[in-house]
Parts: structure tokens; sequence; C-alpha cells
């Protein structure tokens, strides 16, 4: 059976399905982006570039009055999103005012929750461990993107399938690094293998708190109780909430076992109840 039967229908792991590389036995690392957003500084290259090579249209020219955020949240058009948040006092003082800025992206989990939801096998771990979605699969029934907690997917009105980031799996398969990567000025981006990243983003936040930034953390770097790891992780200042990041992400399938067998107990209940009455009028 091929590699893509394989994944599409076993919906197979993406360290089950990773390519081997030298001596045939070594398994390749999964790549993913590592965003520092203290050093972003908006300037929306990333966005520009996704649409470029992408060959994404423009979300319009139209102000949004958020900052300079004229796109918004991430879409089926918009696949890396600069947000802005401004926190200002009343006096505008530098001491007490400050610019957040982050590129936000899909997350490219451990454990998708859209891969889990797609009921045709559209969305797949490509041999990089990144979250595909193949557009000729998908049937548009919108499943994944409801089922995403980061608001990452969206539905296209002109073909009716889902689009997002592909982490620039064309890109990556010439051995070339992600638009979005390539063109970030500050190296606010960065991209490669997600266990070399994990090891700079905790020296990069080691670095920032022996300089007093004792604020910031890493998000997403390390599975919770109830969510994987991601292999697009950041480092942030301030709440997941300012950064418009849910503070505690959860999968729609958690406590479903619990709720199915709370349904079987009520319908077997309902039925002995049901059995009992009507046996009680037929006895009457």
């Amino acid at each position: 059976m091929s590699d893509l039967i394989r994944e599409v229908f076993q919906r197979v792991r993406p360290e089950e399905i990773a390519p081997v590389v030298g001596d045939g036995n070594t398994p390749a690392p999964q790549m993913g982006f590592f965003t520092d957003t203290t050093l972003c500084i908006g300037c929306k290259a990333c966005e520009v570039a996704c649409k470029q090579w992408n060959q994404l249209p423009s979300d319009g020219f139209s102000f949004s009055g958020n900052s300079y955020d004229n796109t918004g949240h991430l879409s089926e058009t918009t696949w890396r999103h600069v947000a802005f948040v401004e926190q200002m006092d009343g006096d505008r003082t530098r001491e007490t005012s400050r610019w957040l800025m982050m590129s936000d992206v899909c997350k490219h989990c451990e454990e998708a929750p859209c891969q889990e939801a797609c009921p045709t096998g559209s969305i797949i771990y490509n041999e990089f461990g990144n979250v595909y979605v193949q557009p000729d699969i998908c049937n548009g029934c919108g499943y994944c993107v409801v089922a995403c907690p980061f608001g990452v997917l969206g539905r296209s009105d002109e073909d009716g399938h889902v689009h997002k980031c592909t982490l620039c799996y064309d890109r990556q398969k010439g051995d070339m690094t992600p638009a979005c990567a390539k063109a970030c000025p500050t190296d606010s981006i960065q991209f490669g293998p997600i266990e070399e990243l994990r090891e700079k983003a905790k020296k990069r936040l080691e670095d920032l708190r022996s300089r007093g930034e004792s604020a910031a953390y890493l998000y997403g770097d390390q599975p919770t109780r109830e969510y994987s790891s991601l292999n697009a992780f950041f480092l942030l200042t301030d709440h997941p909430g300012v950064y418009n990041l849910p503070e505690a992400p959860k999968k729609p399938t958690t406590g479903m076992k619990g709720r199915y067998l709370f349904s079987l107990a009520a319908g077997v209940a309902l039925t002995a109840l049901a059995a009992l009455f009507f046996g009680q009028e037929a006895g009457a």
C-alpha cells in the first residue's frame, strides 16, 4: 500500500511516516517554526511573502481601526497574520506604554484536532511532520474549522475547500526555507528541526530573563494535560489572550468517552423506565 493511502486511511502520526535519511535508519526531523515576539517589528514582510509565494489574494485595503492591522485574523486567504497590540497609558509615556507584535500562523499541532475531525482524510501529516490539507480530497464540510481551538482554518467561498498554512511544503521539498521565515528581517520567525528550535527558544528565554524580562515565557513548546505540543510555538511577554491565543487550548474530543458513557447510561435508564411503564399499562 502506498504511503499516501496509508496516511489517508490509517491516519498515522507524523513520527510513523517520517522519511529516513543518511544510513536509511535515521528518521528525518520534524520541522516547524519558533516565533520570538520580542523581535517582531510589525513590518508584515512575512504576510506579504506568504501571499506572494502562495499566490493568495489580498484582503483589501480597508482600515480596520485596530492599530495597523488590516487583516484581523488568520483565514483561508491569510496564512500569516501580524497582530498589533497597543498598550498605552493615559499619558502615552514611553515608560508605561508599549506595542506587542506577533506573527501568527497555523500551529501544526503534534496531535491536531482538525486532522482527527476530517472525515475524508484530506488533512494528513506530511513527511516533515506538518499538518497538511489536500484540497483535492477536501469536501468542504467544515468540521476541521470548528475543531481547531486557534481559529486557523477557513473555508473558501471560491472553491468550497478549506485552506491554511502549508509550512511551504513545496519549498521544503526543494530544501528551501519557508517564505515567511526567509523574509523576516529580524529573525523573529525561525524555521528548522523542532527539537533544535526548542533548544534555541530555551536559551533565548534564559537570556531575556537574565536581562530583567521576567514576564517572558514559551507558549506551546511543551504538551499540557489537555493538549499536545505545537510545532509552531511562541515566545510571549503577556497573557496568551492578549495575542488572541487560548490560555489552555482543548481538543473537542476531550471527555468524549465520558459523554458517550453518560449517553449510554441515560439510554439504558430511559429504556428501563419505558419498559416498566408499558409493562404496568399492559398489566392494567
